[in-house]
């Protein structure tokens, strides 16, 4: 595996003079492997992982389940990419099951998303049926254990 690459999926994240430090290389080598990583498209980008149950954020997130009639040729493509376009979609991935396509949306409400289920990815054609459930809380994001909120007593759903 790449070491550049290793050491951002495995460390915290540095900067490319840092990732040059760490791996005793030229910042320039660094900067090459970067480059080579998102042009091969390996490397989308990196950022941090939050705790979703500590800080200000207040933004609700969904897990729609979609079921498609897949479009002439393109198979599922088209419609996965289509839903992909919409600013509230942060996921979508092709599942093998009762359901097609799997999308997690984000969004300041629950009024709003289900809004955007409703008036605009219902409406896609090829759309079949949709199934959302609401995340309530975390227990683990992106592969790191998320601590307990504060008022850990209380379930995720009580005022």
């Amino acid at each position: 595996m790449n070491p550049v690459l290793k050491l951002l999926l495995e460390g915290e994240p540095l900067n490319p003079g840092q990732l040059a430090q760490v791996l005793a290389i030229p910042q320039a080598e660094v900067d090459a492997q970067l480059e080579a990583l998102q042009a091969q498209g390996l490397l989308l980008g990196w950022r941090a992982v939050l705790n979703p149950s500590v800080g200000e954020d207040q933004s609700v997130r969904a897990l729609i389940e979609v079921k498609v009639r897949p479009q002439g040729g393109l198979g599922y493509d088209a419609i996965a990419g289509r839903i992909s376009q919409f600013e509230q979609v942060e996921t979508c991935y092709l599942l093998s099951g009762a359901y097609d396509l799997h999308v997690i949306v984000k969004d300041s409400s629950l009024r709003k998303i289900a809004s955007f289920v409703h008036e605009r990815l219902a409406r896609i054609e090829g759309v079949q049926s949709t199934a959302t459930c609401f995340l309530l809380r975390a227990y683990k994001e992106q592969g790191w254990l998320v601590a307990p909120p504060p008022d850990a007593d209380k379930p995720a759903v009580s005022p």
